[in-house]
């Protein structure tokens, strides 16, 4: 078992793109995003010839260990792979002060919610391994080719003294902008600083404003290709704002070239169902287990 470094990142990337078949075309991003975490969150990645694992200690609870990303390559599977990089990646979590591993996300930097139940070959491991399956979360999907005007509203918002605007784009490894910083302290009071590094860290991000009050923001792109975090202080909710940060951050999706975006780890159906025609699609089981 080798741990992975820096400069053996890019085929752990080409491991993950070959066996994430459902995710593919995000596989080498979320191993980047996975390698660069919040400040202080301690991480590995471990691998074996055709196969790696990431893990990562919880920063919300000491003693909670997390199973971020694990994927064999089809032409090794078979062969105990993917049980050794469990079990290398328990010891770890173990080493670190873990008292319990999950395959559930870690929050604000996670791949997925938990195992996507179509990957059923990764669900039968964890099931054999011990872990026990505790919750289910799932994803709405968003078709792009919709009708995402806000144009009416807009005009209907600055009547009432309400600007939309974005936030500007992130620079990986450089500091956040001024306006990035505003809104991530709003959100960092309103909900947690899980959701504020997102909005720091997404790729798009708007909000709406009064009298130079944040009132609201959507993000996009925190996990790569997602939408999601958004709030909207409870005071100004009833304006309508949720609909149209939502839909200017998808609209600025289908302009990166995305056909249809994922509704991460999503709580309100009936908004997402009702503002864009979302559907709920991609389920996803939570395990854990107790590290002896």
């Amino acid at each position: 078992m080798a741990v992975v470094g820096a400069a053996e990142l890019a085929e752990a990337a080409g491991i993950a793109e070959a066996a994430l078949t459902l995710d593919a075309g995000e596989a080498a991003a979320l191993v980047g995003r996975l390698s660069r975490p919040p400040s202080g969150r301690r991480w590995t990645a471990l691998a074996v010839p055709g196969g790696v694992v990431m893990a990562s200690m919880s920063g919300k609870d000491p003693g909670v260990g997390h199973i971020d990303l694990l994927a064999v390559r089809p032409e090794a599977r078979g062969e105990g792979r993917g049980r050794a990089l469990v079990r290398a990646a328990e010891e770890w979590l173990r080493a670190e002060g873990a008292r319990q591993a999950r395959f559930a996300g870690n929050p604000p930097c996670y791949a997925w919610p938990g195992i996507d139940v179509r990957y059923t070959a990764a669900a039968c491991l964890a099931e054999s391994l011990g872990y026990e399956r505790y919750h289910v979360a799932w994803n709405m999907t968003a078709d792009l080719g919709v009708d995402l005007s806000v144009e009416d509203d807009l005009a209907r918002l600055e009547r009432a003294g309400v600007s939309v605007r974005s936030a500007g784009p992130a620079s990986p490894g450089t500091p956040a902008g001024g306006d990035r910083e505003r809104v991530a302290a709003f959100v960092g009071e309103h909900w947690n600083e899980r959701w504020a590094w997102e909005a720091l860290n997404a790729t798009g991000l708007h909000y709406a404003e009064r009298d130079g009050r944040v009132l609201g923001f959507a993000a996009w792109g925190a996990r790569p290709s997602w939408f999601g975090p958004m709030g909207t202080a409870p005071d100004a909710r009833g304006l309508g704002l949720g609909r149209v940060l939502l839909r200017r951050c998808l609209a600025e999706q289908r302009a990166a070239g995305q056909a249809e975006a994922q509704i991460g780890w999503v709580g309100p159906l009936r908004f997402y169902s009702r503002a864009v025609g979302a559907r709920a699609e991609r389920v996803f089981w939570l395990y854990r287990r107790d590290l002896a």
